[in-house]
């Protein structure tokens, strides 16, 4: 069993389990729900499968941002509280695309290790080619995955939301996202299966300008304009947003905005700014 450890824990979320399960809770806690259609216990009703719904519609994504909690957390937690509403008894698959911001390649990388490990406790994780007939765009890149904190910060809200999940991470480098979204469209449409897209959206601008671009930026996320996110989209995660909106289209599922910050709205001062989204796609 090979195990990867935390590699940003006490840096970009708590590395105490009971101070990070307490932030966690407290992000669910504040995400204004009142927009949710709530089910029963079980995440079910008489139109669903597996799956959490929205009136008759089945939740098969989300897109969430990967700064540090303090700044992003709240944001984070408006697509993760709709995970909570799935059913528990499913043995979720997650697969998780997030940028590579320390190594430089071409392609998607699978993981190295079959365990991660967060304060939280131990993940599964396997490699998603293992579910695929094929794959061009998926690769081994060593380390890829070491230091890559855009997938690392989900995974503890991901162990808080979900009662049972396997994790299937991809750090994408360059690449073509309809290609990569064709690879694994069979993959995805499968009832057990959730898509998580890590992305912060514009960086270091001011206040305003942040606001106006990152809401043009998500006005192209929830119209599946593939064209203009491609020419405009302003996005840190850019490729991985890019090849759910290709499954997106693929799969004709529509897309919400749940929720907009940035980090002058949370931990941080106005004259420069992150901005971070939360999106979810419904089937």
């Amino acid at each position: 069993m090979t195990i990867r450890k935390p590699a940003v824990a006490n840096q970009f979320y708590p590395g105490n389990a009971q101070m990070l399960k307490h932030s966690i809770l407290e992000y669910l806690e504040r995400a204004n729900d009142s927009r949710l259609r709530e089910n029963d216990a079980g995440g079910r009703n008489e139109s669903s499968e597996a799956g959490g719904q929205r009136g008759d519609a089945q939740l098969k994504a989300i897109i969430v941002p990967h700064a540090g909690y303090i700044y992003s957390g709240w944001t984070a937690a408006y697509a993760y509280k709709l995970l909570k509403k799935l059913d528990r008894e499913v043995t979720w698959k997650v697969l998780l695309l997030g940028p590579s911001h320390h190594v430089p390649f071409y392609g998607a990388a699978a993981p190295e290790e079959d365990k991660w490990e967060t304060p939280l406790g131990l993940t599964d994780v396997k490699d998603v080619r293992s579910e695929l007939k094929e794959s061009e765009e998926i690769i081994d890149v060593p380390d890829a995955n070491t230091y890559e904190h855009s997938l690392e910060v989900q995974v503890p809200f991901l162990q808080m939301v979900l009662k049972k999940f396997v994790l299937y991470p991809l750090v994408l480098g360059n690449l073509n996202p309809k290609s990569l979204a064709n690879e694994l469209t069979d993959f995805v449409q499968r009832r057990d299966v959730i898509v998580v897209a890590s992305s912060d959206l514009s960086h270091f601008l001011k206040y305003l300008e942040a606001k106006k671009i990152d809401m043009e930026t998500s006005e192209a996320i929830c119209d599946l304009d593939i064209m203009r996110m491609t020419e405009m989209g302003d996005a840190c995660g850019k490729a991985g947003i890019l090849t759910l909106m290709n499954l997106a289209k693929n799969l004709g599922w529509k897309c919400e905005m749940l929720n907009y910050k940035n980090s002058g709205d949370t931990a941080g001062d106005m004259s420069s700014v992150v901005g971070y989204g939360a999106f979810a796609f419904y089937k």
